[in-house]
C-alpha cells in the first residue's frame, strides 16, 4: 500500500496520534506526515504511507491556509486558549482598527517561534521545557503571511482567513495581533484548510478511514505520489532506460534541463528525476525494491 492520504484532523488528537491510529487501521508500519498540527486544531493533514514516505520532505515546505479564531482581551502563555491565563485586559479595539492591524501583518517578517513548540533546544522540544517552567531564548524565523483577513466573527471571537509559508505559528500572529492593539489576544480556535495543493475538502476523518479499511476498501482512499509533482513535466523511458534507473544509473537524455516525473513504459511512476546538461539523474526514487 502505497499513497498519500489527506485525512480532516479531529480535535485533542496529536498529529502523532493519528499517524499510530492509521498503523493500526492500514496495518502498515511506514507512514509519517508532512506537517503537524497543535492538538487543537483541526483540519488537513497530509499523510504519506508505504513506499510514498520518500516524498514528505518535498511536502514539507508547502503553503498553508488556515481558518483562525482570535480572541482579543485575553494573554496566554500557550498564546492559545489551552493554557495558563497570564493576563487579561478590557478590550475597545473596534472591528475597524483590527482590519487596519492586519495589514501590518501580511508579507516577509520575522517571527520568534513560541515556547510552546516543537521545535527543540539541544535535543528536547521546547514545550518540554515550557511545561517546567523554563524559557530559553529563540531566534526569529522569516515568514511570509501572503493574507491576513477578517472572515467573521462567532462566538465573540474574530475569525481570520490565514495564508501563511511554512514554519508560520498562527498562534504567535494572533498573540502579536492582540499586542499591536493594546489589549492583548490569543488563538481560540484553528482550522487547516489547505497544504500546498491539497485541501480539507478532499480529507477524510479517521472513523472514515475505518469504515473503508473494514470493508477492504482503503487503498481507494489514496493518492497516487506522483501527484505531488503534477506541476512538473512528465518523461516516459523506454525498457532498456527503465532497468538503468532500477540500478541506480544517470542516463543521457534530450531534454531541457529541470525537473522531471519520470514513468516506465508501462505507465508506473519510477522517480522524480533531474535533467542537467543532457543527463538525467534520480533526485528521488519511488519503484518497489
Amino acid at each position: 500500500m502505497n499513497g498519500i492520504l489527506l485525512i480532516d484532523k479531529a480535535p485533542d488528537w496529536t498529529s502523532n496520534d493519528v499517524v499510530v491510529k492509521l498503523k493500526g487501521i492500514l496495518h502498515q508500519r511506514r507512514i509519517g506526515h508532512s506537517g503537524t498540527l497543535d492538538p487543537m486544531a483541526t483540519g488537513i493533514l497530509v499523510v504519506f504511507v508505504g513506499r510514498a514516505t520518500r516524498a514528505v520532505e518535498f511536502a514539507e515546505g508547502h503553503d498553508k491556509r488556515y481558518l483562525a479564531s482570535l480572541r482579543l482581551g485575553l494573554v496566554t502563555d500557550t498564546q492559545d486558549t489551552s493554557g495558563r491565563v497570564l493576563e487579561q485586559h478590557p478590550v475597545s479595539a473596534t472591528r475597524e482598527e483590527l482590519e487596519a492591524a492586519l495589514k501590518t501583518f501580511r508579507g516577509e517578517q520575522e517571527q520568534v517561534p513560541p515556547m510552546y513548540s516543537a521545535i527543540k533546544h539541544k535535543g528536547r522540544p521546547l514545550y518540554e521545557i515550557a511545561r517546567k517552567g523554563g524559557q530559553v531564548e529563540r531566534k526569529a524565523r522569516k515568514i511570509k503571511v501572503y493574507n491576513i483577513s477578517l472572515a467573521g466573527e462567532a462566538g465573540g471571537d474574530y475569525l481570520l482567513d490565514i495564508s501563511c509559508s511554512k514554519g508560520t505559528y498562527v498562534r504567535s500572529l494572533c498573540h502579536d495581533l492582540g499586542q499591536a492593539l493594546g489589549c492583548g489576544g490569543c488563538m481560540s480556535g484553528l482550522r487547516r484548510l489547505e497544504a500546498g495543493e491539497f485541501r480539507v475538502e478532499d480529507a477524510y476523518t479517521l472513523a472514515q478511514v475505518q469504515e473503508y479499511a473494514d470493508n477492504g476498501r482503503a487503498e481507494e482512499l489514496l493518492l497516487p505520489v506522483d501527484s505531488l509533482f503534477y506541476r512538473l513535466p512528465a518523461c516516459t523511458v523506454t525498457q532498456a532506460q527503465e532497468k538503468k534507473i532500477r540500478c541506480g544509473n544517470e542516463l543521457p537524455m534530450e531534454l531541457a534541463d529541470g525537473d522531471y516525473r519520470v514513468y516506465s513504459p508501462a505507465g508506473d511512476f519510477l522517480m522524480l528525476g533531474r535533467e542537467e546538461k543532457g543527463i538525467l539523474k534520480t533526485v528521488k526514487s519511488f519503484f518497489e525494491v
